[in-house]
């Protein structure tokens, strides 16, 4: 990865960018395409915190974070919603890069933890985020494990 990794705000010059970006076929059905998560995070605008991860000028993922301390559910007060890392560009540490800003955030917005779903199976994103340093909570929401990191 070089130094000229960093996230950016959605905006007009890079939206087409970001709806196409793709992640591999067998990943497809372990995240939502990028072009749901802009329309969530439309509609959760004052919660959502979506961002592309550019390399140099390059779109190589996308994350949206969520921050929302007052939450009902414990496990969406901050964290991970969504990761995309473009097909061929997975494995260069983007992800980790992004799940960090993630991390940093919310440790400037106060909270002592994060929180990410996901689905378990092959070619699914669980050993990424143990990698990270996520554990399982023993919850599962919407039939996702819920794993989180001590910040």
């Amino acid at each position: 990865m070089t130094e000229s990794v960093r996230l950016a705000e959605l905006s007009r010059d890079n939206i087409g960018a970001a709806c196409g970006l793709r992640v591999t076929p067998e990943q497809e059905h372990f995240v939502a395409p990028v072009v749901q998560s802009i329309a969530e995070a439309y509609v959760n605008r004052g919660t959502a915190w979506p961002r592309l991860i550019l390399d140099g000028d390059r779109v190589v993922g996308f994350i949206m974070g969520a921050f929302d301390p007052d939450s009902e559910i414990d496990a969406f007060r901050a964290g991970v919603w969504r990761l995309n890392i473009a097909a061929g560009e997975q494995g260069r540490g983007y992800g980790r890069f992004a799940v960090e800003a993630v991390a940093e955030e919310a440790r400037q917005r106060g909270q002592s933890r994060i929180t990410v779903l996901w689905v378990r199976g092959e070619h699914g994103p669980e050993d990424f985020y143990l990698r990270l340093g996520f554990r399982p909570t023993g919850e599962e929401l919407f039939g996702q494990i819920v794993g989180e990191l001590r910040l």
